[in-house]
């Protein structure tokens, strides 16, 4: 039984890496929901409580730079809340169009969101520049804390 748990452990923290790029999955919930399946696995001996705390105070940091970064991207270039419903749904298409769908997809809807709001192709496209570095900046911080947590993960697992 535990062969098959550490295979689910080892599954969660695979997809949870996937996740910090693919905007459907929550990429850090589950890199962490793995490592604290191994955690407990092992009854808490290698990778202790705290390792797992701090694994957790990590991905809710994550998860708050991934949501910041893109609305302070926006913000910064003074987007419309069409520009911001655009990058949104914009990012929910990309997930059906292929890589370079999700990595342009929400420039596209923040500049036509931008775009239905103020008919400024200009202002448009300045927008959807900004709110796209914004989301990029927010996956960049995702994918390194992800590595951090799964860093702090193995080395807790290898040192004891």
């Amino acid at each position: 039984m535990d062969t098959l748990l550490w295979i689910v452990a080892v599954v969660l923290i695979v997809a949870g890496v996937a996740g910090t790029i693919l905007p459907a999955l929550p990429g850090t919930a589950l890199a962490f929901a793995g490592i604290l399946l191994a955690a407990w696995i092992d009854g808490f001996t290698r990778v202790t409580g705290w390792t797992v705390a701090v694994c957790g105070l990590l991905m809710l940091l994550a998860w708050g730079a991934d949501y910041a970064s893109g609305v302070i991207g926006a913000r910064k270039a003074g987007a419309s809340r069409l520009a911001v419903a655009g990058a949104a749904i914009g990012t929910v298409a990309g997930i059906f169009t292929g890589f370079i769908g999700l990595l342009f997809m929400p420039l596209v809807g923040a500049a036509i969101g931008e775009y239905l709001a103020d008919r400024n192709a200009a202002r448009a496209a300045h927008v959807g520049v900004a709110t796209w570095i914004g989301l990029l900046i927010g996956t960049i911080v995702k994918v390194v804390i992800t590595f951090v947590m799964i860093g702090l993960f193995i080395a807790a697992l290898l040192i004891r």
